[in-house]
This record gives C-alpha cells, structure tokens and sequence, in this order.
C-alpha cells in the first residue's frame, strides 16, 4: 500500500528521469543496449548514494534528536525503548521505505530483477519488522517486571511465547513474499509437519503449560524462597522463563530448573513461613533417662528459688499433698502417690522461659513435648515462632534459647546424653 502511494506520486519523476538520462547520453556513440545499460549503471550508483545518504540521516540526526527527547521527557517507555535500541532497529526501515520507486526507476528495463530485488526488498523490510517488535516486546517485559503487580509474575514467559508466535507468523510471511506463495497454503502445509513442530518445540510447549499453570495457581513468584531436592535447589527464585525457572541458591550458586517440574515433581515453598508472623522453631535436646528422678524436698526447695516456676512449685506441691492426703498416701516411700519430676520441672520451665522471651511470638503455637523415648535417651522438643523470618535473625534467636536451656539443665539435675568420645575412654582407663 506504502509503495503502490508511493509509486503514483512519483511515476512522473521517474518518467522525466528516465528521458533526461536519455537525452543525456543520446549524444554518444552507443547502441540502443549499451545505452540501457549505461543508464541503468548510472542510476544505480544514485539510487546507492540516495539510500546511504537517508540511512546517514536517520541514523545520526533522527534517532540522536529522539533520543534528546526521551532523556527529557519524565516517561519511562521512551527510555527503555532506547535502552532495548528500539529507535535504532526502526531506524533501518525508513531508507527502505523509498526503495521501491529507485528500484522501479533504476532496473525500468529488467523486469525480472526488478521483481527481484522488490521481493528481496520486501523480506528484508519484514526482517526488520521482526527485530522491531521483539525489541518493543522486550520493553513491555522490562516495565511491566517495575509495576508491584506484576513484579512476581512470569512475565519473561509470555514475552518468550510473543516472541516465537511473532518470529513463526513473520517467517511464514517472508516465505510468502519470497517464494509468492499464499500465506494460507503455507499454514495449511504445515499441518503435516505438525507432529515435527511438536517434536522440536516440546520443551517450549511444556514449558509454556507450567508457567501458566505457575501463574493461574499462584505457586511460584519471583522472590520465593523455595526447595526442591531433586534438583538441590535451596534458594530464592530469581527468574520465571518459558523453559527454566532459575534459583539463587544460598551459596549463591545458580540451580536452573525446568519450568514444568514444577508440576510435575514436589518442592516445597516457604512463602507461607515468610508471610505469617513468625518462623518455626522445633528442635530437640535428649534427656539421659538415667538422670530423670523424682523430686526430693530439698530439689523443690532448690527449684523454687527460681524467679520464673517459684509460683508453680508451691501450687503444684500444695495439689500434691492435697491428693495424697486426701487417698491417705504412704509417702515413706517417694514412688507412693503423686510426685513432681525434675524432668517435669525442667519442661514448665521451658516453657515460661519462651513465654518471657522477647524474640518469641507467644501469639502463635508454643509449647515444650517429650518424643517417643530412644536409645539417645528422651529427646524434649521445643515447638514455637520466632518475631523475626530473616534467616541471620532467626538462627541467632535460636542459638540463643539453646545456649540458656543447655546451661539450665544441671540445675535441675539432668544430664544430657552424648556418646562416648576418646576422652571418655581415656577417662576410663585412668580410672583403673
């Protein structure tokens, strides 16, 4: 349509061009063939010089006085369209778009490398189409990753996906301009090649169904922190792609996965952790059983020095006494009745010491438990949240409720199991 506009404006030019050459050279001693040609060289020699000369100026005056312009202006397309060279791609089309009535002027006796360099012309104008659409698709990619709603969607995907639906169309469309085929028998033709496409493209394909899967469930966002052993991921997601999904491990190596294993095979996302209000504390330390004991009169005398549980042994040692009283309880011997346990003690005293700590989040689950007893002893479990999700908080939050417990525990006259080690032994035959 551009050049048919083109064409008609400038047909009477080109017929006045064409006779003044005549004129020109009608003087030498030529025939009418030598003539043709020598025409035709001339005319090609200023169609080149023409051309340069509109690539020179759009290439330094235009695309210098819109890039003046986007640093001026307070929008952020202009300035991303320059970062992805998008002015300078368009920049290659503008000589090409009066090309055809050089071309027509030039070869106006050879018809048959006219029609050829028009289709040639024309693939490349496409060609430069494609480069100018996937550059504008990559600045859509870069504003719509700055907006908050869309900042931990997949967006590099779909743009992937734009990418190879555009490059697919405006290939069909180049062989069609080169070879003057109908676009639709291209398309139709390629239904029986469609088991190939599928082949060469399943990686794409499958990729593309997981990254909408990803999006439309709300599984994986950019920033999550997630696990995957399988492929020993342990890190933060960096990037959602078409094909891969890339993890900045914690050792800040790189762990690149394919987008659809996320549908495929389990991992596990800690979102949930990082958006609640606190992060989960549960970790055990193993009671020597031989050290468990019931308490004596002088061990809750002792106990009940303590600021935190003083309360809590005299009510619990009065309700002690109050049931063996009341069953007339033998208490000559210490197994007869009710009896408070140091390991007992210890547990309440755990647990108020979480309760007060400043770094526990006493709004959430928090509670002291024994596990099934094992050949390490009775392994005591804490179960709280700490205030602080950050992972250098968190692990000194942690370490430091273990410094107190593991310090505590001879008070109460347990002992923490450990296998024997080389002093021990060396202990041991000192003893003999």
């Amino acid at each position: 349509m551009i050049y048919a506009v083109i064409d008609t404006v400038s047909f009477f030019s080109r017929k006045s061009i064409l006779e003044g050459l005549d004129n020109l050279f009608s003087g030498l001693p030529l025939s009418d063939n030598q003539l043709i040609y020598l025409r035709t060289f001339v005319l090609l020699i200023a169609a080149n010089i023409v051309f340069f000369v509109l690539w020179w100026a759009t290439r330094k005056i235009l695309i210098r006085a819109i890039h003046v312009f986007a640093d001026l202006s307070k929008t952020k397309w202009d300035d991303y369209l320059v970062k992805n060279k998008f002015f300078a791609a368009l920049a290659h089309l503008v000589p090409f778009l009066f090309i055809e009535p050089m071309v027509r002027t030039v070869f106006a006796d050879f018809n048959m490398m006219r029609d050829f360099v028009l289709r040639l012309t024309d693939v490349v104008i496409v060609v430069i189409l494609l480069y100018c659409i996937l550059r504008f698709l990559n600045t859509l990619k870069d504003i719509l990753e700055e907006k908050p709603r869309f900042k931990d969607k997949p967006i590099a995907s779909y743009v992937q996906l734009s990418r190879i639906v555009v490059t697919i169309l405006l290939g069909i469309v180049m062989i069609s301009i080169a070879f003057q085929i109908n676009p639709i028998v291209i398309i139709t033709s390629m239904g029986a090649a469609t088991a190939i496409i599928l082949l060469v493209f399943k990686d794409t394909i499958l990729g593309f169904v997981g990254s909408i899967q990803l999006a439309a469930n709300d599984m994986v966002r950019i920033g999550d922190w997630i696990t995957m052993e399988k492929y020993g991921a342990d890190g933060d997601v960096v990037e959602i792609t078409l094909a891969t999904v890339k993890v900045q491990n914690f050792d800040k190596t790189i762990t690149t996965i394919p987008t659809y294993s996320f549908i495929s095979d389990s991992f596990q996302n800690w979102r949930g952790m990082l958006d609640s209000d606190g992060r989960r504390l549960m970790r055990s330390i193993n009671i020597k059983m031989q050290s468990i004991k019931f308490c004596t009169p002088e061990m809750l005398a002792k106990f009940g020095e303590v600021e935190i549980i003083k309360d809590y042994i005299h009510t619990k040692e009065e309700e002690v006494k109050e049931f063996n009283k009341e069953r007339n309880v033998n208490k000559q011997v210490l197994l007869n009745g009710k009896n408070q346990t140091n390991i007992g003690v210890f547990r309440y005293y755990i647990t108020k010491y979480l309760e007060q700590n400043e770094d526990i989040n006493t709004s959430m689950t928090l509670m002291v438990r024994q596990l099934q007893p094992t050949e390490k002893g009775v392994p005591l479990q804490l179960y709280a949240f700490t205030k602080s999700q950050e992972w250098e908080v968190y692990e000194a939050n942690v370490a430091d409720v273990f410094d107190h417990i593991l310090s505590s525990v001879q008070y109460f006259e347990l002992e923490l199991f450990e296998n024997p080690t080389g002093s021990d032994m060396r202990s041991l035959k000192d003893f003999k």
